[in-house]
């Protein structure tokens, strides 16, 4: 069981693609209006570590697509119905008490899917029309929307498609995408070991987690996502009990010649990791020990890892 709290920062960039489109805007990437920030949502993030989790590490996750044989969806009911199971058989609900519905369900659910125990669920629970209940567990592991450390530029591409809209025309379609140059995005996360009490998380599962979140990243292999690489992946573990600094990625900023929107690439600038460095420094008797793992072409203000080892910290060299 995680018995530590701890922190994760999170950096990667995209290159001439829409990082997180928003559906209600034209699916154009989000951008804050007011410091012309790029914009991912927590909920992009954990899309790629699902996909990661169950694809390539042939995990189970609750939260997938799931279709039948007519081509209907599961909705949440359903797909809770699938851990109906008890000693490797399937149970009919005819037979159980809601009551005892919910605790078999939450159990199957909880030593299955590793995506619950690590983001929890509000999942609900129904025997009859009349008898509906719900199980919800608090996700020990947060994330705060992503951002980039710098503002971005919009650009809007048109060309034509493969094919005409209809029969007998001899037009093509037209396609339309808005894309950006550059967005060297950051996120920010919390591991909550109280919370994680609750979904059974382990440490094991945490280690999964960012593998999830490095390779994931790296294996977002489509026209629309190509293009995007992991650069830098931190994650402090605490031995001071419910204890945390916060906000890590305040502690970066981005140092460039140029102006912001003309960036197109990770040799164009260096991060400035001198003030994370000192809180880190700052804390350092509530450090067990640092994770960490870098992309080769980033560029830091001072060498991380060496100035991590000198000040005396524990150091976990993350290896996916």
């Amino acid at each position: 069981m995680l018995t530590n709290r701890s922190e994760i920062l999170f950096l990667y960039d995209a290159q001439w693609i829409n990082p997180n489109g928003d559906p209600v805007d034209e699916n154009k990437p989000r951008i804050d209006e007011e410091t012309g920030r790029n914009i991912v949502t927590d909920v992009r993030l954990k899309r790629t570590i699902r996909d990661f989790l169950h694809q390539y590490k042939g995990l189970e996750i609750f939260i997938r697509e799931i279709v039948d044989e007519k081509d209907y969806i599961q909705d949440a009911k359903q797909r809770a119905e699938d851990f109906l199971i008890k000693d490797g058989e399937k149970l009919k609900k005819e037979k159980l008490t809601l009551a005892e519905m919910k605790e078999i369900i939450n159990d199957q659910v909880l030593s299955s899917c590793i995506d619950i125990r690590l983001f929890g669920v509000t999942l609900p629970v129904e025997k009859s029309s009349k008898e509906k209940s719900s199980i919800t567990h608090t996700g020990p592991v947060q994330f705060k929307m992503g951002q980039s450390l710098h503002r971005v530029k919009m650009e809007y591409i048109k060309g034509t498609g493969a094919f005409a809209s209809g029969s007998e025309l001899t037009q093509k379609t037209f396609r339309e995408e808005y894309v950006l140059p550059y967005s060297l995005i950051a996120f920010y996360g919390i591991v909550n070991e109280e919370a994680a009490k609750t979904t059974r998380l382990t440490e094991e599962d945490i280690d999964t987690l960012l593998e999830a979140m490095w390779n994931g990243t790296k294996s977002l292999i489509s026209r629309s996502k190509v293009g995007q690489v992991p650069r830098l992946l931190l994650n402090v573990v605490y031995k001071e009990k419910h204890f945390h600094i916060g906000e890590l990625d305040k502690y970066l900023s981005l140092k460039t010649d140029k102006n912001d929107e003309e960036l197109r690439d990770v040799s164009e600038f260096i991060i400035d990791v001198d003030r994370l460095l000192e809180v880190l420094n700052k804390n350092k008797n509530k450090i067990e020990r640092i994770d960490l793992t870098l992309d080769d072409r980033i560029q830091l203000s001072t060498d991380i890892k060496n100035s991590l080892q000198q000040a005396g910290f524990s150091i976990r060299e993350l290896d996916f």
